[in-house]
């Protein structure tokens, strides 16, 4: 690579600013990351390395977006109305709901949910979800032919969305079919968080029915005294019989929720825990780190640091428990993420089609999101620039403002926001890629951005030498390819392009493992 570096070309940036090639994510028919993955069904890890794990394991973003939540700034008034009413018309939607309830306290939770029993409370929620809908649909210019904005994607996030009792979950869905045009249920994305103690006999029924496609269940672990000590308990018995109704309702994909890392866990209990989900065979899983930030997060100091286990009974855990399920034929999608051969997501990695925002890894990249509720986030592409935004954390200063709106259209739920230069969207592509499809293909890049990569990453390239002498990498002059022995430690090659990434923020991330 060094002929390459060392040319005297002009700025790399050359062209990008006057006219990139791209205005947003592109799925090509003959994607250069599909053919990183060839016709292998199953693309297992190789053993758990413990000491590789160890010399990587540094903090880091978990690339939901880039640049990351950390850089939002205040505002100005007036412009996310104009982001909404400038949007591209041509592109879809994927609609995110955040419901903030619970009826339970869960300890290990690092989210602001509102603990409540009362009935009253999701009703008054729902009817601010709604005026939001109504506020910022009248912004959402119609396509050329006069049809609403087509929607390819929801997701029902919290809290528990479940929480909304079933005649509300069905008010809110009734209400959108008048406001947007949503695909056919067997081809798009409908998916709702749940918790399966707060399920009401025919809720998943209920759910099916409006058009809900794809659920995932809150397990996190099977051992009672875990449970106990997390403040969620419920029986191996209770999630076997939702996984099986709902795969006899004909759900097309169920994925379940696990953390390793909680007190009185230990490598035992967990891969019994991981043994017995795989049993019930849902199409996904995702496997999180237990981050324990007590000062940050006041449900987590219920739980004893004496309780918790030593960092290398955790390192043991996640080790059997990526050995167990590639074992058992998942494969590893990635930051957490595994998932049968034939599932969604494992296809469109295979096909380099991948894609991952503020909802993980999805499938659906060409959408822009938006989002609706307290803390909810949205990611608006116009022209050559993406803004993300986000509505106020707190739930009476949202509520404040929706209430605004009804006398003063001008005023919006978002508080803050990020605007993106192309050079973060360059930056984007890069990371996205190197998650999702494990490449980076320099020519690619070059045809899109209208740069010689090579130049213009030649610090970070020079970076990643040491990777690339661990064999978690490999570079040549087509491009960047994260090896089998580094998929685990993606996210460390994807900080190596993040120009946002200092000291301070790392104190805000949890470590990559």
């Amino acid at each position: 690579m060094t002929d390459h570096s060392e040319r005297n070309d002009p700025q790399p940036y050359n062209r990008a600013e006057e006219q990139p090639s791209t205005t947003r994510p592109v799925v090509q028919m003959e994607s250069p990351y599909a053919s990183t993955r060839g016709s292998i069904t199953t693309k297992q890890l190789p053993p758990f390395d413990e000491t590789i794990i160890n010399k990587y394991n540094r903090s880091g973003p978990r690339y939901t977006s880039y640049p990351t939540a950390l850089e939002f700034t205040p505002i100005p008034d007036g412009l996310e109305t104009k982001i909404l009413q400038n949007r591209e018309t041509r592109a879809p939607l994927s609609l995110y709901f955040h419901i903030p309830f619970c009826r339970h306290l869960c300890y290990y939770c690092a989210c602001n949910k509102i603990i409540t029993k009362k009935n009253s409370d999701s009703g008054d929620y729902l009817q601010y979800l709604i005026a939001e809908i109504k506020h910022k649909r009248r912004l959402l210019s119609t396509s050329e032919d006069g049809r609403k904005p087509l929607v390819k994607q929801l997701h029902l996030g919290g809290g528990t969305p479940t929480f909304l009792r079933d005649e509300e979950i069905t008010q809110l869905w009734t209400f959108l079919q008048t406001q947007f045009e949503f695909l056919p249920e067997e081809e798009g994305d409908y998916s709702i968080e749940i918790d399966p103690r707060e399920l009401s006999d025919d809720t998943l029924k209920v759910l099916r029915n409006l058009g809900f496609n794809r659920i995932s269940l809150g397990v996190q672990d099977l051992d009672e005294a875990v449970q106990i000590a997390v403040n969620r308990v419920h029986s191996a018995e209770l999630i076997e019989n939702v996984l099986n109704e709902a795969r006899e309702l004909g759900f097309h994909s169920i994925n379940v929720d696990l953390i390793y890392g909680l007190p009185h866990q230990t490598p035992e209990t967990l891969d019994s825990t991981v043994r017995r989900i795989i049993e019930m065979s849902p199409d996904r899983l995702s496997v999180f780190n237990y981050a324990h930030l007590p000062e940050r997060f006041k449900a987590q100091r219920q739980i004893k640091d004496t309780d918790l286990s030593d960092p290398a009974a955790k390192l043991a855990m996640l080790g059997n428990t990526i050995n167990t399920l590639t074992e058992a034929g998942y494969q590893y999608i990635g930051i957490d993420h595994f998932a049968k051969p034939d599932d969604e997501l494992s296809v469109a990695q295979r096909e380099g089609k991948l894609h991952r925002n503020f909802q993980g890894y999805t499938i659906m990249g060409d959408c822009d999101l938006l989002g609706f509720g307290v803390s909810s986030i949205s990611q608006i592409a116009n022209a050559n620039t993406r803004y993300i935004l986000q509505n106020d954390t707190d739930l009476d200063a949202y509520q404040t403002n929706i209430d605004a709106a009804k006398n003063n259209p001008m005023v919006m739920p978002a508080v803050k926001y990020i605007k993106t230069s192309i050079k973060d969207r360059l930056r984007e592509y890069v990371i996205m890629n190197l998650l999702c499809h494990d490449y980076i293909d320099f020519k690619d890049v070059n045809q899109k951005f209208g740069i010689d990569a090579i130049t213009y990453f030649i610090n970070e390239i020079q970076q990643l030498g040491e990777m690339q002498s661990d064999r978690l990498i490999d570079m040549d002059a087509a491009g960047i390819r994260v090896l089998p022995r580094g998929r685990l430690l993606g996210r460390n090659v994807a900080m190596v392009f993040d120009e946002y990434l200092d000291k301070t923020h790392k104190k805000r991330f949890s470590k990559v493992i």
